[in-house]
């Protein structure tokens, strides 16, 4: 399905990302195995999907995927502004199966986790507004990367936070959540893009992508992530990267030469691989853990990259703090 900005009551943003986050960020962290393939969903995930009764979809039918995308949507316009309102009570119970498995955040399974971690929001930042900035879905997940925040005009305020859920028969099942503090101040890198806007422009621009092409671009950011991060094989850089991509961790700048400094300099972090995947227009999501984790280890990072002639051109990521060494 080709990405979607969410409109409605929400407000809305552009933006975009890639996994210099748990390289730059999240060196220390530990996360799980997995390799590029179709579809792309690790051993662990598989196993934690069995468990909350989800199954896999086709990655291609557009139309089931826009009906889980504004089921998703909607709970958030539902929920998160009062999480203990008994509309957002209502969504919750009518969106979320009652033993909906939840990897991160706070842990809690079934509806009452999610209202947990919008309440957890408003009481990191008071007066909360969630500002969605992109959106996702591809067989039977959707994903949402969004700004918590009291200044929705400031990018740089509160909290970077992205959501990933499994559905089966229109309800989650399954749901994956990072959550980082937005940088403040100048990054010591000189990075100064925000952690959310979207900045890539191609020189010609091109049709969406076809569901086609977005599942050759799922395999191909997945295959370049963990020829980077698990086999530790820099020389991906000079094949699936734009030398000069644009980078939205915020201690990272912008191009192919800080990660080729970072790995040529000894930098020693467990290799990571991406266990969950899905790709939605130009951008794909990936979700990465330590090689050999099981289902109850710690996700590492969301990452999202944006492919465009064939080459990694923008990057996001959100770096949950227990994973950030």
């Amino acid at each position: 399905m080709t990405s979607s900005r969410v409109a409605s009551s929400l407000l809305l943003r552009t933006a975009a990302v890639f996994t210099g986050a748990a390289l730059l960020t999240g060196c220390a962290a530990g996360g799980p195995a997995a390799a590029a393939g179709t579809p792309h969903v690790g051993p662990s995930a598989q196993a934690a999907s069995a468990t909350a009764g989800g199954a896999r979809a086709d990655r291609d039918d557009p139309a089931t995927e826009g009906t889980n995308l504004a089921a998703v949507t909607r709970l958030f316009s539902a929920a998160f502004a009062d999480p203990d309102s008994a509309e957002a009570q209502a969504a919750a119970a009518v969106s979320i199966a009652k033993d909906a498995v939840t990897h991160g955040g706070n842990a809690e399974t079934g509806p009452v986790g999610l209202l947990a971690q919008f309440a957890a929001a408003h009481k990191s930042v008071p007066g909360a507004q969630v500002v969605i900035t992109h959106t996702a879905a591809d067989g039977d997940l959707v994903a949402v990367h969004y700004q918590i925040t009291a200044d929705p005009d400031d990018e740089r305020t509160g909290l970077a936070a992205a959501d990933v859920f499994r559905l089966a028969g229109g309800k989650i099942v399954e749901r994956w959540a990072f959550e980082q503090p937005v940088a403040q101040g100048k990054a010591a890198s000189g990075n100064t893009n925000s952690m959310f806007s979207d900045l890539y422009k191609p020189a010609t621009p091109s049709p969406a992508p076809t569901e086609t092409q977005e599942e050759k671009n799922r395999v191909f950011a997945v295959d370049a992530y963990d020829t980077l991060f698990k086999d530790r094989d820099v020389s991906i850089l000079d094949r699936a990267f734009d030398p000069n991509y644009l980078q939205h961790n915020p201690v990272a700048p912008n191009g192919t030469a800080a990660l080729k400094q970072f790995f040529g300099g000894g930098a020693s972090f467990p290799p990571t691989a991406s266990t969950v995947s899905l790709a939605d227009g130009d951008l794909v999501w990936t979700l990465s853990q330590a090689v050999g984790a099981t289902s109850d280890d710690p996700y590492t990072a969301l990452d999202i990259f944006r492919v465009d002639g064939g080459l990694i051109r923008e990057h996001w990521d959100v770096v949950p703090a227990a994973t950030a060494g």
